[in-house]
């Protein structure tokens, strides 16, 4: 399995306009956590290891 940031930027992209697609079937919610969960297990199922720790955080500018 790889790890999500080992993915360069146009595959994460990749992945999360085919997610998004996935995603637009599915009932909503509002939990993080569901939704990393989520996200994890649809990765999961395309070789590709993610966790919270993967979740972007803003970084504060200079």
């Amino acid at each position: 399995m790889k790890a999500w940031a080992e993915l360069t930027t146009d595959e994460q992209l990749q992945l999360r306009l085919d997610y998004q697609a996935h995603l637009d079937s599915l009932p909503p919610t509002c939990s993080l956590d569901d939704k990393v969960t989520a996200f994890a297990n649809w990765l999961a199922e395309r070789d590709v290891g993610f966790s919270l720790e993967d979740v972007s955080r803003r970084r504060p500018r200079d």
